[in-house]
């Protein structure tokens, strides 16, 4: 039986505004803190959840890209405040399952994605769509928090 990898240089966290999407991101730094791997921070910018209006104003679009730059570079610097010596935010657009396991996952080569159980705009506490997604389809190893 083949030994896995569990050598881990770079740490790919999914974030967004849920309290699980929060534990991921608190796991993610503790776990790039005693491995002293590089940390990924991943949100995606979800045009879906606009009306059609707005995905055609460059003007929203453009403020909306923004804000969620701005959130991500505060969690870059939390992350740095924590102690995590490499930290680097990405941001995309589109479904997040998607775009993280076809774009962000070849694009960047993370040895682990780690992402919250628990869909932000989810009304039940169920394990969410998007994590059942990425742990089904990522081809690297996937940590779900709860």
């Amino acid at each position: 039986m083949e030994e896995p990898n569990f050598d881990l240089k770079k740490i790919l966290v999914g974030v967004d505004n849920s309290d699980d999407a929060q534990k991921a991101f608190k796991c993610a730094i503790k776990l790039a803190q005693a491995t002293k791997a590089q940390l990924l921070i991943v949100t995606v910018l979800e045009k879906h959840d606009m009306n059609v209006y707005e995905v055609l104003d460059d003007d929203f679009i453009h403020g909306k890209r923004e804000d969620v730059e701005q959130h991500v570079q505060e969690y870059v610097q939390f992350a740095k405040n924590a102690g995590v010596q490499d930290v680097q935010g990405i941001i995309s657009e589109g479904n997040p399952s998607e775009t993280i396991v076809e774009d962000v996952i070849p694009k960047y080569h993370p040895d682990l994605l780690i992402i919250g159980s628990l869909d932000i705009k989810g009304p039940k506490k169920i394990f969410g769509s998007q994590a059942a997604a990425m742990a089904k389809h990522s081809p690297i190893s996937v940590l779900v928090v709860r």
